[in-house]
């Protein structure tokens, strides 16, 4: 199959170097010259692609041309400080699909779309976000459910790898709320282990949650990771009220009969 991978970042490109190895044709966006090494070194097609409010620079009719699956791996960067219109990104996009449809669409969400509403969330859960992240993101799932019933949406817990350990941004600070809050995590290669077996399954039309079924306190794992680090563990403040959720990956592990890879 064609697969075309809308932003070859931190996901994106071992994501599009993985399904090539299972025999797949990458096509993968990057947003410079300068990234496009990187993906042609992995067998990947690629394409400099910039997504902006106004409109799509670069060759994106060649880039989807033909493609069974378009996979959106793009990262809203939706921190105040930066101001950006996702919905409206996500929009462009989806003009620009009409001239050259995907048979399967697969868009990689959050579970940032729940609130912390101190319980187990499942994909039944009634989604109400808090911030403004999670408020973009739901209503870019809803667009793109609109846009075709061949869409899948794949909403990731907190994302983690060898090079990437949030302990590492804690490390040393100091009265941390929300100690006794259960984290919801899962690494890198489970999030490619799971759009692998989307694909292989054909499991299209679907909401799936996933992370990893492990959720110990905030205070537990980030002072275990720390220790594991030798670096200075945080401190967490003594709180009495905890907000949070636990992320239930049951419907995703029942339907594709999935084991995760690594531990978090």
């Amino acid at each position: 199959m064609k697969i075309a991978i809308l932003g070859c970042g931190w996901l994106g490109l071992p994501l599009g170097n993985a399904l090539r190895q299972q025999g797949h044709s990458i096509y993968g966006s990057v947003t410079s010259p300068e990234k496009a090494a990187a993906l042609s070194e992995k067998g990947i097609l690629p394409f400099v692609i910039q997504i902006t409010v106004k409109g799509i620079d670069g060759s994106f009719s060649d880039f989807i041309q033909g493609a069974d699956i378009l996979i959106i791996a793009l990262p809203p960067r939706l921190k105040a400080a930066e101001n950006e219109n996702f919905v409206r990104k996500i929009n462009v996009i989806l003009q620009a699909l009409d001239h050259h449809p995907p048979a399967r669409i697969l868009f990689i969400s959050s579970t940032s779309v729940y609130a912390d509403s101190n319980t187990v969330v499942t994909e039944h859960t009634l989604t109400a976000p808090d911030k403004e992240s999670g408020k973009q993101l739901l209503a870019c799932e809803a667009l793109i459910r609109k846009f075709s019933s061949q869409a899948t949406i794949l909403r990731f817990a907190g994302l983690i790898a060898e090079d990437r350990q949030p302990v590492l941004q804690l490390s040393g600070k100091t009265e941390i709320p929300n100690g006794e809050a259960p984290v919801n995590l899962i690494h890198r290669d489970d999030c490619i282990g799971i759009i692998s077996e989307i694909i292989r399954q054909q499991q299209w039309g679907k909401v799936f949650n996933a992370a990893h079924p492990n959720h110990p306190s905030r205070k537990v794992y980030y002072t275990e990771r720390a220790t594991a680090l030798r670096i200075p563990p945080p401190n967490f403040s003594d709180d009495v009220e905890t907000q949070g959720k636990i992320i239930s990956s049951t419907y995703l592990i029942n339907t594709l009969q999935y084991q995760f890879l690594k531990d978090i």
